[in-house]
């Protein structure tokens, strides 16, 4: 068999499988979307925490999870059964995630701080830990699937519409409950356990849709992992001088710090600086987030023409401008708003296709250097920086605002510095790391012509 053979052979992806792998981002993005919008909300305003003990909470619980990343890649890496490296993790975390997320929405019978900080913080332990168990092993699967570079962009824009239509579903879902329940503890509460039912279910036939496509990969020759003398240290050591995957690094972590911290604060924004209520929260986050479902159609077909660097240079511009009109915008300007969360979703489509379907490509660059496939630790460590960098910024967020004045649970005026403390974490924040990341990925050096020349020794080494 030729090398283009094989390439196009490697390449070939049934729908089925790329639809299954992408519904198993819906064990993530449901739970993790109802924390990023409504979790540091919940705990002020629901639960009635001071927001500096609310702001830690969230990260002691992300600093945790991003403890994790490291040990469970290179655990997933070294694992070795019938069912493959990854799929043991996804099975059995699969459970414990969807039972954690439903009791961090239940609110214990006790006004005590102290009493409230220390479960709400148990729980984020034990859910972060099943989260990653489950999401990281997940994600390592992209690379192992497929090694062409523009198949690789197609499945990750099936995860990535997955990831956008549950952000959007739960938003839905969200507003229904909260239209259909008046009590706000249940309100969450149904929200939780619906989220964690879908997320176990989810998993699962991710699990059953893709085991055939990945055992088939595995029997083409040189494809089976490779043990090594290093140590976990030293594997890291090794893969933290690999340029291109720095960038890839600092590009997801500027990108989603942004979109993270414009979204926690969003339902702040909202209420208190434009004077409207939730529903146009959710409906201000749903108009992102399908503007972004839609166009990920059209940056995919861009992105096989111009490649992955380029869209991500065209489409994150459009964010910036956006969240430079959020902090302009004034209270009565509600149609204004909405054109600026449509701005908004058009660039943010391209920071969930971009930096993720660059790191499989730096994986195939680690492998003809060194011989082995090292997905998980890869995975992980770009994901145990992103879990840091967010838990540092929710916690800012909630001490700046408790800092500023912020009045939790109040249904009259907030004070001017509260105000003000809002509309900077919402403008000039994001567009700085956001104008980061797009200098950093002007430099990442792998296009698709250098991919295929990785693939060819590759494949010649086979």
């Amino acid at each position: 068999m030729s090398s283009s053979q094989s390439f196009e052979c490697q390449a070939k992806l049934k729908f089925s499988t790329k639809l299954a792998y992408g519904i198993g981002e819906l064990s993530g993005s449901l739970p993790s979307n109802i924390l990023v919008f409504f979790f540091l909300f919940f705990l002020t305003d629901v639960v009635g925490l001071n927001p500096s003990l609310a702001g830690l909470i969230v990260m002691v619980g992300k600093i945790w999870d991003a403890i994790n990343d490291p040990l469970i890649g290179w655990l997933s890496d070294h694992t070795r059964s019938r069912f493959g490296r990854r799929y043991p993790w996804m099975i059995l975390g699969a459970v414990p995630l969807g039972l954690s997320c439903f009791l961090l929405w239940t609110v214990p019978p006790t006004n005590n701080q102290t009493l409230l900080m220390v479960y709400y913080t148990i729980i984020a332990l034990i859910f972060y830990a099943a989260f990653t168990a489950v999401l990281l092993p997940y994600s390592a699967l992209s690379a192992e699937l497929t090694q062409d570079y523009d198949e690789r962009t197609n499945l990750i824009s099936f995860r990535s519409a997955f990831s956008i239509g549950g952000s959007i579903f739960s938003l839905i879902l969200a507003e229904l409950i909260f239209f259909w329940v008046d009590n706000k503890q249940q309100q969450y509460l149904i929200l939780g356990l619906l989220a964690g039912i879908i997320a176990v279910i989810a998993i699962y036939i991710s699990v059953w849709g893709t085991y055939k496509r990945y055992h088939y990969v595995q029997r083409e020759p040189g494809n089976h992992p490779q043990s090594s003398p290093l140590s976990l240290w030293q594997k890291l050591r090794v893969i933290l001088t690999n340029f291109p995957f720095l960038c890839v690094m600092a590009i997801y972590l500027c990108s989603w710090l942004s979109v993270q911290t414009i979204a926690a604060i969003l339902p702040y924004f909202v209420i208190n600086c434009m004077q409207l209520t939730e529903e146009h929260f959710t409906r201000m986050a749903i108009t992102v987030q399908g503007t972004a479902l839609m166009m990920m159609i059209v940056w995919n077909f861009l992105s096989h023409r111009l490649g992955k660097k380029a869209i991500y240079l065209m489409g994150i511009p459009f964010t910036i401008i956006a969240v430079i009109g959020l902090f302009l915008l004034q209270p009565g300007q509600v149609i204004l708003m909405y054109v600026i969360a449509i701005m908004a979703g058009i660039g943010i489509a391209t920071a969930y296709i971009v930096p993720w379907s660059m790191l499989p490509d730096v994986v195939d660059l680690d492998q003809l250097k060194t011989g082995e496939r090292r997905e998980g630790i890869f995975f992980a460590l770009v994901v145990q920086l992103q879990k840091i960098g967010i838990a540092l910024a929710l916690f800012m967020v909630g001490k700046l605002l408790d800092n500023a004045g912020y009045i939790p649970g109040s249904t009259g005026q907030q004070p001017d510095t509260a105000l003000w403390a809002i509309r900077m974490i919402i403008g000039p924040l994001p567009t700085l790391l956001l104008i980061i990341s797009l200098v950093l990925a002007y430099f990442y050096p792998i296009t698709r012509q250098v991919h295929q020349d990785i693939l060819l020794q590759l494949y010649h080494k086979k």
